[in-house]
């Protein structure tokens, strides 16, 4: 349908995120530093962030767009909630990068954690994280890291890693992930999983999600088995 919604000028926005915090209905985020209409079914026309932009950036047009879509607002608004109380719950889960820099000790390589974010668990990090955009993201069930004895080196250099057990969190992550990769530039997938059956749940999970995302995102599995060896 034709209808009135929102553009905003890329080579005009400075990043802010005044038009983000604005956008009542969560159709506005922040990617790669410059402000995007994430959807255009979010966007209700009304134009709440029109006068928040303090560069002009912002104006309406009409064009062929989703229709406003209420429901799916009110369910993201859920989700965002949910996740904001679990941050509240735990100060330790604010979202942050991790820059590092890897030293040599004696001669030998010194041993050093390759995270570069937080949170890692699924359960905890937010869909609109600025660390996902542009990422080649590690999903990992969270035993692999104790069971694969090179894990940092091999599969989280140079990765955002996310950490979960769809068994005994006893949640299915598809929608959480959904969001994750329908929301950002995610650039490649690899899935490490353990061998034992319940852990295909995480596998599974990483497929439907990209699949119900519309987009088109390389994906790779690697399987650990339980004495510690890559079987796949």
């Amino acid at each position: 349908m034709i209808r009135k919604i929102i553009h905003i000028e890329e080579e005009k926005c400075n990043g802010c995120g005044l038009c983000a915090e604005a956008c009542h209905e969560g159709a506005i985020g922040i990617v790669g530093g410059k402000a995007r209409l994430l959807r255009d079914d979010y966007c209700d026309g009304l134009g709440d962030c029109l006068p928040a932009c303090p560069v002009g950036a912002i104006s309406f047009v009409e064009r062929e767009a989703e229709a406003y879509n209420e429901a799916a607002v009110l369910k993201n608004k859920e989700e965002k909630g949910k996740e904001k109380s679990l941050l509240r719950g735990c100060s330790g889960s604010n979202p942050h990068n991790i820059h590092r820099k890897l030293t040599c000790e004696d001669g030998d390589s010194a041993v050093e954690s390759r995270l570069t974010q937080w949170p890692v668990q699924i359960k905890l990090a937010p869909v609109n994280a600025a660390y996902f955009n542009g990422c080649n993201l590690l999903i990992a069930a969270d035993c692999t890291a104790y069971a694969y004895g090179d894990f940092h080196r091999e599969f989280m250099e140079g990765k955002v890693t996310l950490i979960g057990c769809p068994k005994l969190d006893a949640v299915d992550y598809t929608e959480k992930l959904t969001e994750i990769f329908r929301n950002n530039e995610i650039r490649s997938v690899v899935t490490v999983r353990m061998e034992v059956p319940c852990c295909g749940g995480i596998q599974r999970a990483v497929a439907d999600a990209v699949q119900r995302s519309g987009k088109k995102i390389p994906v790779g599995t690697v399987v650990i088995s339980t004495d510690g060896k890559r079987i796949k």
